[in-house]
């Protein structure tokens, strides 16, 4: 009998080469400052520089006729490649994976006798992937007390193969392909054609796909380069701001509407900040000016190859600062005049086609941001300088796949908010959606959706600002959740095709499987995380602050915590109050208090009669202790108890403490 099978939509070529390029662009920008270190130094002390010194340009001999080595030559041979192998490595499996990415991009690097960026972004991310499926392989299978021995000598001994894999096999490679492309820039160069890259690059940078471009090629390439002649014109062949420059100044003397208004913030942005993609709704509005900024990319290269002029290193952002800052000594006068022809070029054009069209450029700024946030695949982190600050769920343009819950902690309620959550994602049919936890302080803006209490939104939302943000008054319970849902059922299946991404954060909460109550108060580093003396059927507080002392007394009473900790805990109720719903509360301590946590602990205190929690009625107080999310699979199976209106009711009739952890252990059966 044929099975139908639901065909999974195609992800386009654009979108696929969209990505590659984030992830190439992920390897090289955390790592700019050491380029731009790299820069300096060798602006200031190579024998063409602003102030030769021998011993650290790397020319010349000392005193014992040895020619010295420098800082320059060290740097960009092996720092810089290092840097890149490591965070290549880290991207794709943590720190492990840096550390054996890092170990695999030095057999590349002795291996070729040039600079191997190239050869790092190879090593770095395939010795991350090799030992991450290396580690699961053998995941859950090892003894306790052999973690450690099995983790070092595995990475150790897969890097030392992963070394040899790099000398001998892909460096070689890597060395044939950058001369290769050295080439064919060089052939470029010296047939007056590098102007045309233009035609391909600024279509380019408004799809998004410049940075396979720019951070695959012409940035390994131009450090090349660079380090043969002290300067590259390839770091400007994206960099240049003055083709964007052109076309805002363009709207702002002939623009209409909300364009003309908001070009004039636009150009400080793009010129003076070098964050470009704030011109790139302009562009979507009116895809002919697209030539208007080929144009002025092409004259603004032409002008460099006229009087040889170039940078020393990378310019990033791409603002005018920046570009100034890593012009070679002999090239001021060419880039200057690359960066003011570009812009004028771009400028005259965008305005004959603005001043001869009927249509003025006063389409709708919004539509274009959105179609603009829809290409790069999130959204835009200056997209408010055109079109204001928008709702929470305004702007969303590719599936949802990673959903953090956000508190002070990051150790109480927004891992019960996120149990909840993710149960009920899983329910909808989508369980390859990631649902995480986090304290405030430790947030990355790489999440689709950030979901906090009301009172943490703000705060967030500035570590956060790509993402879509929801604000909840309480986490087991919120109708917000639903909106979650129905927002990840229609970007799953209405919008651009999903593209699984490994998370940054992994905190999620682990999915125990204890059958009975043994299995809920499972040892946990040699202590149970719930134990029956941590739990009381009858508590004796009467309100709030003396539930809190209960709870926290408990933590104490098993050397959890000490009693700076319970104080945070009331500091903790004082910002953001720990109601869950449904009769629950879980009061924990800021996320400043965990050095004052000592091992993982829960306690649980029932009041029959309720106490008054902020004008919420509680009759259940769950204090936490949380290390190394050794509390969580506990929280898992009260986010699920709590969410299961027989199972409160349960609860409330349990006689013995028993019954309470085997109601536990069921919930995680």
């Amino acid at each position: 009998m044929a099975t139908e099978t639901v065909a999974k939509p195609r992800t386009s070529l654009r979108v696929r080469v969209q990505k590659f390029g984030t992830f190439l662009s992920g390897m090289i920008m955390p790592n700019i400052g050491a380029f731009i270190a790299w820069g300096i130094i060798t602006a200031l002390f190579i024998e063409k520089g602003w102030i030769p010194v021998p011993a650290l340009g790397g020319f010349g001999t000392n005193a014992e006729g040895v020619p010295n080595v420098g800082l320059v030559g060290p740097m960009i041979t092996y720092l810089l490649p290092l840097l890149i192998g490591y965070t290549g490595g880290k991207i794709v499996y943590d720190v492990r994976g840096g550390v054996v990415g890092a170990i695999a991009t030095m057999g590349v690097i002795v291996g070729a006798g040039i600079p191997m960026f190239i050869g790092a972004m190879i090593m770095g991310p395939l010795g991350g992937w090799t030992i991450k499926k290396l580690d699961s392989l053998w995941d859950g299978k090892i003894r306790p007390g052999f973690e450690m021995l099995v983790n070092n000598f595995s990475a150790g001994i897969w890097g030392a193969l992963l070394a040899l894999l790099g000398f001998y096999g892909i460096s070689p490679l890597v060395t044939w392909f950058s001369q290769g492309a050295g080439n064919v820039v060089q052939f470029l160069v010296s047939n007056n054609l590098l102007p045309l890259t233009s035609i391909f690059i600024e279509p380019a940078k408004v799809l998004f796909l410049n940075n396979a471009i720019n951070h695959g090629v012409l940035t390994p390439l131009g450090i090349q380069q660079s380090l043969e002649q002290g300067k590259s014109i390839l770091f400007l062949l994206e960099a240049n701001p003055g083709p964007g420059l052109g076309l805002l100044l363009a709207y702002m003397f002939f623009g209409r509407g909300a364009a003309k208004a908001s070009a004039p913030g636009a150009a400080i942005i793009h010129f003076l900040g070098g964050i470009h993609e704030i011109y790139f709704p302009y562009v979507l509005m009116k895809p002919i000016l697209i030539l208007a900024t080929i144009a002025g990319g092409m004259t603004g290269i032409a002008t460099l190859a006229l009087t040889n002029s170039g940078l020393v290193a990378p310019s990033a952002p791409g603002s005018i600062f920046a570009v100034l800052f890593q012009t070679s000594r002999d090239s001021y006068v060419g880039v200057i005049l690359a960066v003011v022809l570009a812009a004028t070029v771009s400028f005259l054009i965008a305005s004959l086609i603005l001043r001869t069209s009927k249509d003025k450029g006063e389409d709708d700024l919004s539509a274009a941001t959105a179609r603009m946030e829809a290409m790069k695949g999130k959204k835009s982190s200056v997209s408010s300088a055109l079109v204001g600050e928008r709702s929470d769920v305004a702007v969303l343009t590719r599936p949802v796949q990673n959903i953090v819950f956000a508190c002070d902690a990051g150790m109480g309620s927004s891992a019960m908010g996120a149990t909840v959550l993710r149960n009920k994602i899983k329910a909808a049919g989508f369980p390859d959606v990631k649902v995480t936890n986090s304290a405030i302080a430790n947030l990355s803006d790489t999440f689709d959706v950030v979901v906090t209490h009301q009172d943490l939104t703000e705060r967030a939302q500035t570590k956060t600002s790509s993402a879509v943000h929801y604000s909840v008054d309480n986490f087991m319970n919120s109708p917000k959740y639903d909106e979650i849902v129905e927002l990840v059922k229609t970007s799953n299946t209405e919008g651009p095709a999903a593209a699984h991404v490994d998370s940054a954060v992994e905190t999620q909460v682990p999915q125990t499987q204890g059958a009975h109550a043994a299995e809920s108060a499972a040892a946990v580093g040699g202590k149970g995380v719930l134990l029956p003396e941590s739990v009381i059927l009858d508590g004796t507080a009467r309100d709030r602050d003396a539930a809190i002392d209960e709870a926290g007394k408990l933590l104490l009473d098993r050397g959890a915590v000490d009693t700076t900790y319970v104080q945070a805990m009331h500091e903790r109720e004082e910002s953001v109050s720990t109601y869950m719903g449904s009769f629950l509360a879980i009061p924990h301590g800021t996320n400043d208090a965990k050095v004052h946590i000592k091992h993982s602990a829960v306690s649980i205190v029932r009041y029959p009669e309720g106490i008054d929690w902020g004008g919420k009625q509680v009759k259940f107080v769950v204090g936490v202790a949380g290390l190394n999310n050794e509390h969580l699979h506990i929280l898992a199976s009260i986010a699920k108890i709590f969410t299961n209106k027989a199972q409160v009711a349960q609860l409330e009739e349990a006689s013995t403490v028993e019954e309470i952890l085997e109601l536990f252990g069921k919930v995680n059966a």
